[in-house]
């Protein structure tokens, strides 16, 4: 499963602002969603991408992560090697051996992984899941869009991440907001406006467009997933900004040749169509 909300105010969303900021508001709204799941029996484990981040995590919310019981654990994705180097568990201290929380949790919260790190996620699931095929696994908060858009790039994992293993994580709950700006010949002049897609499982896909008091409202929906030039295309027409006429120079011109990502265009190559649906 996919979750994707704001962790922080959006004019500090992802690493756009302080790096710290968004990862330390993630790793709190994992342990509170942790929390939650384990009220209900689960046993949760929220997994941080190395052993660098576990251990200033671990350091950070010691206090916080022993008053939520032992249904919540924190662990990394090498966990499975036991307890690997870090200069930050050399300078401020190691967190404990997180192996056997890891074995004997039924629901893991990976969280804060870069594009990088996408093939030690993969490597993580496979292996929990070769074990107990009844785990549950949820990418929290990556932000897997714009991971998903280093794919293929040198230095990079190739694209067929998204292919075998990202494309069958099912978003669950999806809320990504987006802000434009269009140019007009008339006063006064640049129109800004703003919108979201939305997502709440079972529900459908939901183009929601923010209103002049803050509220969003939905404008378009769908059982299927939109991409973020129908998205654009939609909230432009709720504004009354499609002006260009159908097939012009000037529609080419402020659309662009591209109007979707390799990724939203492959649907062929995908081993699953879990995350548009």
């Amino acid at each position: 499963m996919e979750v994707e909300f704001p962790p922080v105010p959006v004019r500090l969303d992802g690493y756009k602002g302080a790096s710290d900021v968004f990862i330390d508001a993630n790793v709190q709204l994992a342990l509170a969603g942790a929390r939650k799941l384990a009220a209900t029996g689960r046993r949760v484990h929220v997994v941080m991408p190395d052993q660098g981040e576990y251990d200033r995590t671990y350091k950070m919310f010691k206090d916080a992560i022993t008053n939520l019981g032992a249904g919540v654990s924190l662990g990394h994705l090498k966990e499975e090697g036991g307890v690997g180097f870090s200069f930050q568990g050399i300078f401020a201290g190691y967190g404990p051996e997180s192996k056997a929380q890891g074995l004997a949790a039924d629901t893991y919260l990976i969280i804060n992984a870069t594009c990088v790190e996408l093939l030690n996620v993969r490597q993580y699931v496979n292996s929990m899941a070769a074990k107990d095929p009844a785990k549950v696994f949820v990418l929290w908060n990556m932000e897997l869009d714009t991971l998903r858009g280093d794919l293929g790039l040198p230095a990079f994992p190739p694209k067929e991440v998204h292919y075998a293993f990202l494309s069958a994580f099912r978003p669950v709950y999806f809320l990504r907001t987006r802000d434009y700006s269009k140019s007009v010949n008339v006063a006064p002049f640049i129109v800004n406006y703003s919108g979201a897609l939305f997502r709440e499982y079972p529900g459908p896909w939901q183009i929601m467009l923010k209103q002049d008091n803050g509220e969003y409202a939905c404008i378009a929906e769908d059982r299927t997933r939109y991409n973020l030039g129908e998205l654009k295309e939609e909230l432009q027409a709720a504004m009354g900004l499609n002006t260009e006429e159908e097939g012009s120079a000037l529609q080419f011109l402020r659309r662009g040749a591209k109007f979707s990502t390799w990724f939203e265009d492959d649907y062929e190559q995908e081993q699953s169509h879990e995350w548009r649906l």
